[in-house]
């Protein structure tokens, strides 16, 4: 069974998987020197692999096939998917911990706390429902699309992700790892192994807006989520707002949140919403949307999801 049909260079080996045992990845050496592709079954077998120079780790490929359709791939492909590790959601006595590999079908099928509400609705919007049964929770984090569904979401819930190589694990807050346009803090040789989400207050509740010419398998004109936490007499004690394809790279609006503290019950949180809080977005003009009209819409998709996360539409 051949992997893909690109011609490979003199000498270039595959690594291939036959859904046999002898098709995985057993020594340093084997791991550290393929040429075209490799199916590891472990995390650590991953991060050996991924030492080779070049090293692209793919899942469900929703993105990276797209960007190599027609092309040969020139880069030594680590696929994941073989991993079981890195699938599922568990639950520990202080967070969630998303495998990086967990499709956005089981994301939006799971029985999580409300406050994870706006997440399932994104994972619901992501391409189709092909792409949600094949693209995964890590593989959005990775692309760093501005307008990446997943993002906005798990800024509200305070995400993290973990990261792995051969010499060392680390945890990184989500705002910190998506860097910029299609960049991340992925260092030479690491892959996402999860994304771990602290544990939520049981009052806290979840939205998430998208705007987009259609339903399905589209990309965003903008989008937005929150979190929103009440105390005990209705009013607002936490709250959490971001949006997503309105600048490189998602982002809270942190002054909004500020302003929205104490708001009293009754009170829909879109009326407090103003221009002046999308100060920190900077919208470009594409053949999606206007920046002016990004800007203006903004402020009416913030006001949505708030007033849906607050309980008051």
């Amino acid at each position: 069974m051949a992997t893909y049909s690109a011609e490979r260079p003199q000498g270039a080996r595959e690594f291939i998987d036959n859904a046999s045992p002898q098709a995985t990845l057993s020594s340093s050496s084997e791991s550290e020197n393929f040429d075209v592709y490799a199916r590891p079954r472990s995390i650590e077998e991953a991060a050996l692999a991924m030492s080779a120079p070049g090293a692209l780790a793919m899942c469900g490929g929703t993105d990276v096939y797209p960007a190599h359709a027609g092309r040969p791939l020139v880069r030594p492909i680590v696929d994941l998917s073989g991993i079981n590790s890195l699938k599922g959601i568990t639950e520990t006595p202080g967070a969630f911990r998303f495998g990086a590999a967990t499709s956005w079908s089981e994301i939006a099928r799971a029985a999580l706390p409300p406050a994870f509400d706006g997440l399932k609705a994104a994972a619901r919007e992501v391409g189709s429902i092909q792409i949600q049964n094949r693209g995964t929770i890590g593989g959005n984090l990775c692309n760093a699309s501005p307008a990446a569904d997943g993002v906005p979401p798990l800024l509200c819930l305070d995400a993290s992700v973990e990261l792995a190589s051969k010499d060392q694990r680390r945890i990184l807050p989500l705002s910190a790892f998506i860097t910029g346009y299609r960049r991340t803090a992925l260092r030479d040789g690491e892959i996402v192994t999860a994304v771990i989400v602290p544990k939520p207050a049981a009052s806290a509740a979840g939205a998430f807006v998208k705007l987009g010419a259609r339903r399905y398998l589209v990309i965003s004109i903008l989008m937005a989520a929150a979190v929103v936490e009440k105390d005990e007499t209705g009013r607002i004690a936490t709250v959490a707002v971001a949006v997503g394809a309105a600048s490189p790279v998602a982002q809270r609006l942190t002054r909004l949140e500020q302003d929205l503290l104490g708001l009293l019950p009754g009170e829909r949180p879109s009326t407090r919403v103003a221009a002046h809080h999308l100060d920190g977005l900077s919208p470009i003009s594409d053949v999606r949307a206007s920046d002016a009209y990004r800007r203006e819409a903004a402020i009416a998709v913030v006001g949505q999801a708030l007033d849906r996360a607050a309980g008051a539409f």
